[in-house]
This record gives C-alpha cells, structure tokens and sequence, in this order.
C-alpha cells in the first residue's frame, strides 16, 4: 500500500518535471467545449481535494501546480474567490514508452560479391536495430465550470521524464503552466495581459 502511494506520488512529481526536460519543450494540446461560454468568467478556485493530491493532504506538486496556476490566471484578468465562476483540477501520470527504429546494414562493395551482379539482389544482412525505452509524462489542467460541475476547457501536456528537473519542482512548474495556459482566454473586460520580462 506504501509503495503505490509512493508511485502515485512520483508518477505527479515526474509528469511536471518532465515539461522542462526537453529542449524543444513538451507537445501540448488544448480542447474547449464548443457548446460552453467562457465569457462571463471572473473568478476561479480549486478543485477539493486535487487530482495531484493524496492521502487527505496536499501534495508539494499541488502547492507548486497552484501557486504557478494563480500567478497565470491573476495575470490573465481572474480573482481568486471563495465563489468561483470555474474551478481547476489537475492530474498527472507516468507512462513507460518502447521505440524500435531500424537502418539498413551499409552495402558492402562488389568485390567477392561480384559475382552476383546482373543475376540476382544480394542480401545484405541485418539492420542495425536501435531500441529506445524512456518514461513519458502527462499533465492535466482542466477548467470546471462550477455551476454546471462540467469540463469546459483543458491543456495537456506530453513530454519525456528527466530526472534532473525532479530537483527543482517549483522551477519546472513555472515553465509548464504558462504554456499550458497560453489559449486560455483573458477574463472580458481585463486589460491585456503582459508578459514578465525574463
């Protein structure tokens, strides 16, 4: 039992830190509902308890996952409020990934093998065949609407685990969660949103 809530946790942990392990970033998607609104939204909450949340307690992913989330969506035109227009969740999981690739073995020249040429296709032997196992991540953020207690819009990201980014959590986050929420429009009425110098 100790060892699942520990993968459990880790699997949360990996799935953020992975955002920042590849130079080219994670692959992320975005989905809305078509038949919902996001123009009355004001102001937003957490979802309790949180899909990175474990145990009755929340988890130093979560603390991480909302302090980033409240910087982006306050930056956006939104206001934390005990009565929230939408709520957010999320969630994040370890998956263990196989590719096979192959190349074809180099043609060696005619030399001995000549003889065979003009009457038939030598083989040539085995492909070189490379074999890459590695840990893939997903992270979730969805957007409830709190009324209606329906998902209306989501990000999820997908990249490789790098075990060197697990050592600054909070760093990793701060990289992820602006990009997940990149299409996810300003609060009407907002002023534009600007962007911290880096």
């Amino acid at each position: 039992m100790a060892t699942c809530v520990f993968l459990r946790r880790f699997a949360a942990t990996a799935a953020v830190a992975v955002m920042a392990a590849c130079s080219s970033g994670p692959q992320i998607r975005f989905s809305a509902d078509p038949g919902a609104s996001l123009a009355g939204y004001r102001t937003f909450n957490y979802l309790n308890p949180l899909g990175t949340d474990r145990e009755g307690y929340e988890s130093l992913v979560s603390t991480s996952l909302k302090e980033a989330t409240t910087a982006e969506l306050t930056r956006l035109g939104y206001r934390l409020s005990d009565q929230p227009d939408f709520l957010v969740n999320f969630s994040g999981k370890l998956s263990d990934r196989l590719r096979v690739s192959s190349t074809p073995a180099p043609r060696p020249p005619l030399g001995y093998y000549g003889y065979r040429h003009g009457f038939y296709d030598p083989w040539y032997g085995y492909n070189d065949v490379n074999v890459d196992q590695y840990t893939e991540g997903t992270l979730n953020i969805d957007i409830v609407d709190a009324a209606a207690k329906r998902l209306v819009w989501e990000a999820v990201a997908v990249g490789r685990v790098n075990e060197k980014t697990l050592k600054d959590l909070p760093a990793a986050v701060g990289q992820v969660v602006p990009q997940m929420l990149e299409k996810f429009p300003p609060a009407t009425g907002a002023a534009p949103p600007a962007r911290p110098l880096k």
